[in-house]
């Protein structure tokens, strides 16, 4: 995604880049440190490689997350956040925030 396709409102703009399931729990994921595909597809869970793959792949293109291969047998991949990343961990802790209150409510309620 480029500047010029950005969208004006920038609670879209946040939305465009994060606003998938699967990105967000590859932040979640990725802001403990490094990791390897298999590790990130595991700790997921339900994601199929391929989905996990294009969610990387475009995270990787709007800088959100770096890819380093290592040349050798049998390949090597690491997946580790960005500064801009990075950046993102307090929007992650404020959902977090909300869905723990969120889920509290509706224990009570429930009962």
């Amino acid at each position: 995604m480029t500047k010029k396709q950005l969208p004006a409102c920038p609670v879209e703009t946040t939305l465009s880049l994060i606003g998938d399931k699967w990105k967000i729990l590859i932040i979640r994921d990725l802001s403990s440190g490094t990791k390897r595909f298999t590790e990130l597809k595991n700790s997921i869970g339900s994601v199929s490689q391929k989905v996990l793959t294009a969610q990387l792949k475009t995270m990787v293109e709007n800088d959100l997350v770096i890819r380093k291969a290592y040349a050798q047998v049998p390949p090597k991949v690491e997946y580790s956040l960005t500064k801009t990343g990075h950046s993102l961990r307090p929007v992650l802790d404020a959902l977090a925030i909300w869905g723990i209150e969120y889920q509290a409510k509706n224990e009570i309620d429930d009962k």
